[in-house]
């Protein structure tokens, strides 16, 4: 009987559940609303309320350490031993001066229940593959996003489209600073290599997400910061080989916090790599250096990095005929372009790595140097500003090597010799650009129990110089070294301003507003590459509306919508390649989210739907300008919709799964294709189609990873992405399109904690194990020559390679 019962009183108390509950203070004895207390390796947490109480329910016999964290405030762990009651703790955070450098993007960015879709990604997240390769592939198994590498191996010139949207529609940001080029609106991570070292974390709101500064946001926002307040100080010295000859060289250090208010920190990194493409070499430099002066209220820090580039040219990409292997295409294609016998030599025996240049020095050189100046105060717990200024400035060139060139093409005369004509030559040029890019963002922010408000904006200006130098011709003839063939000016003028709001109604929702203003002003002087006279002068004024809510049912389980307005205006080539009695119109989105999230003790799970809305989108279409460039027109409506699925489940304390996939239907309502038929004449034919997927816009992405930790210092890692079938225009013409492609890496990474280290740690990475020959990138163009001629263009991805790395940090 006794036994019996003993058994019975155990099992009852196994089964016994517990709470851990409380209240959080700062320093002063003022509640801290909003702090998360979460129990780590778990999903499991919830918030403090508007007085700092917190609950957390349904806890079994167990030992839990408690992690509270909140921005401004040093993170607090608490250990609960072998909890078989309810226990009460009274916490107090101390305030951070980290929280200076939190402010400087609390602005551009969003909180964990706002109602966009959004990422966060902190840097201890992409460390362990930091191993050479750029930005763009750090971040490939992220949710909706495809990446691509020209060179084929990650390192070069990479980017990344995020819902099928590229570069130019993805707002990027440093520090809350626009990074993308003002007239291209692209983003050159070459022009930062290894920036990934000097990152602390990346949000990535897709969609519109909420206003920023920089160009309008068609796809995706992505904020990074760099690094922030280091208290202790530091040293680390990384390197790593790779397949293609693929070498990096990081060092990095920081002097910690000095006589309570100095911080320095840098970094300089060098690396290069052969490439997979033939010829498709990289040598990249850069470095980071920050000083920061801290006081209780108050931060001044200035940034200075800097990244110069000399790649080989992979632009052209391989012929479709080349990778197939078909000898007759190749030579049918070499016909079409007008190859020569060396030229055609090259492309019948290249392999999938052929690359069309030849010449050695056929490179692109560029250099780009930032500066920021940022300043955070902190009036109250309750107000806070920041005031930034920045410049950026960037020069360098293409140079290439062009076979019988036409004199006309540089505005010259004919070359005459005796009695002979000479009308074609060979020549060197070098296209420029040189540019400076300045301004200044600003933000005021206001946070209460019920309310936060954001009064944001900035202020940029550009002023670029686009020229093309003649280096060498093989006849030449009142000419001179660097004679500039082209020569012209542009200017562009950027400001906004906005107000965002968060207003906590009871205790479950929140409304959210957020209302933008952006102006842009435009204009282009002097003579253009193909030698036409451009004059664009243009503004435009946009009011950008965003609004939503979010319904948190309880500690587990949310709720959210919005609805989102972005306008954009053209890049530089909609201006200048469009005829002038065919300006193109900006673009609008209206972009529809709503999604459910839910966390349990070791289960995340996210669904977000999304539909967007787009008029006047700019596609191609086929259509030539009368000197024979592609130009982008407007197709009255277009959308994208789909479902994003994100989640983490916890196997065990060993075992992490974590998935996401997409799934959409992108699609163009009436499209028109351009085609000339050059049989007889230029005449032009035109296709109408209906219900066509958007190009580069796959149904179906989704990645996949599974990590395992058998001991606490070795970590085996193993991931898979899954890239559906993407059209290369818009004609959803199978015949034209990449097809879908799967790919698993693997990688396993050992650390040591030596005595006179902080850590000493290798990583292996080896990408595409099961070699997997793909392309995620290409072209294509279409004509007629009695029949219809199509030709595409891929980049090759590379099969499998692996990367090595050693870390030694102090």
């Amino acid at each position: 009987m006794m036994f019996l019962a003993t058994t019975m009183l155990a099992a009852a108390s196994s089964f016994a559940q517990f709470s851990i509950y409380g209240t959080i203070k700062d320093s002063s004895a003022n509640p801290v609303v909003g702090a998360t207390i979460k129990i780590t390796d778990t999903y499991k947490g919830t918030f403090s309320d508007n007085n700092g109480y917190f609950k957390i329910n349904n806890l079994d016999t167990s030992t839990y350490v408690i992690e509270i964290s909140y921005i401004g405030y040093e993170t607090k762990k608490l250990k609960v031993e072998n909890l078989t009651e309810n226990r009460e703790y009274k916490i107090t955070l101390k305030e951070s001066q980290q929280n200076l450098d939190e402010l400087i993007v609390a602005a551009t960015r969003v909180k964990e229940n706002a109602p966009i879709a959004h990422s966060n990604i902190a840097y201890s997240d992409i460390e362990k593959n930091n191993l050479g390769q750029d930005i763009a592939f750090l971040l490939q198994n992220t949710t909706s996003l495809v990446s691509t590498s020209d060179a084929g191996a990650g390192v070069g010139y990479t980017g990344f489209r995020i819902r099928g949207s590229d570069g130019t529609r993805i707002n990027v940001t440093v520090n809350g600073i626009p990074i993308n080029d003002a007239e291209s609106q692209g983003t050159f991570w070459v022009n930062m290599p290894d920036f990934a070292s000097s990152t602390e974390n990346i949000q990535i709101q897709r969609g519109v997400g909420a206003s920023t500064n920089g160009s309008g946001a068609f796809g995706a926002t992505v904020n990074l910061q760099t690094t922030t307040l280091k208290e202790n100080p530091y040293g680390e010295i990384a390197t790593s080989y790779g397949s293609f000859n693929t070498q990096k060289y990081t060092t990095k250090f920081g002097t910690g916090l000095i006589n309570k208010h100095w911080a320095f920190d840098g970094r300089a990194s060098y690396i290069k790599s052969d490439g997979y493409i033939d010829r498709a070499t990289s040598d990249l430099k850069s470095y980071y250096l920050s000083t920061g002066y801290y006081a209780d209220k108050t931060s001044v820090k200035i940034i200075h990095f800097a990244g110069k580039e000399k790649t080989y040219q992979s632009w052209w990409g391989t012929p479709e005929s080349r990778i197939t292997g078909n000898k007759e295409d190749m030579e049918t294609h070499a016909m079409n372009n007008g190859l020569d016998s060396a030229q055609t030599h090259n492309l019948l025996n290249s392999g999938r790595t052929y690359n069309y240049y030849k010449y050695d020095n056929e490179t692109d050189n560029y250099q780009q140097d930032h500066a920021q100046l940022l300043f955070s105060h902190q009036f109250s717990s309750k107000l806070s500003a920041n005031v930034a200024l920045h410049y950026t400035y960037g020069r360098g060139y293409y140079e290439q090597f062009r076979n019988q060139d036409d004199f006309s093409d540089y505005g010259l005369d004919p070359f005459i010799a005796g009695t002979d004509t000479i009308t074609e030559t060979d020549v060197i040029r070098r296209r420029w650009l040189d540019n400076h890019f300045y301004g200044t963002t600003y933000s005021l922010n206001y946070t209460s129990s019920k309310l936060s408000l954001v009064l944001g904006g900035g202020y940029n200006s550009y002023d670029g110089d686009h020229f093309g130098e003649i280096i060498w011709m093989e006849y030449a003839k009142n000419t001179n070294i660097r004679d500039k063939y082209y020569n012209n000016n542009a200017q562009k003028e950027d400001f906004n301003t906005f107000l965002k709001a968060d207003y906590l109604i009871g205790e479950k929702l929140t409304l959210f507003g957020d209302l933008q203003i952006r102006t842009i002003a435009y204009q282009t002087k002097g003579i253009d590459s193909d030698l036409r006279e451009i004059d664009v002068d243009t503004n435009f004024v946009f009011f950008n509306p965003k609004g939503g809510l979010n319904y948190q049912f309880n500690d587990k389980l949310r709720a959210y919508a919005s609805v989102s307005v972005a306008n954009r205006e053209p890049v530089r080539t909609d201006f200048i390649d469009n005829p002038s009695d065919k300006q193109p119109k900006h673009e609008m989105l209206v972009d529809y989210e709503a999604g459910v999230g839910l966390k349990l003790k070791k289960l995340w799970l996210k669904a977000n739907f999304y539909y967007m809305d787009y008029t006047n989108q700019l596609v191609l279409t086929g259509e030539l300008n009368d000197v024979g460039s592609s130009i982008r027109t407007n197709v009255d409506k277009s959308y994208r919709a789909g479902i994003e699925l994100e989640g983490t489940f916890l196997i065990s304390k060993k075992v992490a799964l974590n998935a996401n996939a997409t799934f959409s239907q992108n699609k163009i309502e009436n499209f028109t294709e351009v085609l000339y038929d050059y049989t007889t004449d230029f005449d032009v034919i035109e296709n109408n189609y209906t219900n066509t997927d958007i190009a580069f816009s796959p149904n179906v992405i989704a990645a996949a990873s599974i990590h395992y930790s058998p001991i606490k210092q070795v970590n085996l890692m193993v991931q898979t992405k899954y890239v559906g079938k993407q059209f290369l225009d818009n004609t959803s013409n199978n015949d034209r399109a990449i097809a879908a492609y799967q790919t698993v890496d693997a990688r396993i990474s050992f650390i040591l904690l030596p005595k006179k280290m902080r850590e000493l740690s290798f990583h292996l990475m080896v990408n595409n194990i099961f070699d997997t020959m793909y392309s995620s990138n290409g072209y294509t163009y279409s004509y007629i020559y009695n029949d219809l001629i199509t030709e595409n263009f891929y980049y090759p991805q590379a099969g499998t390679n692996f990367l090595a790395g050693l870390v030694l940090k102090f």
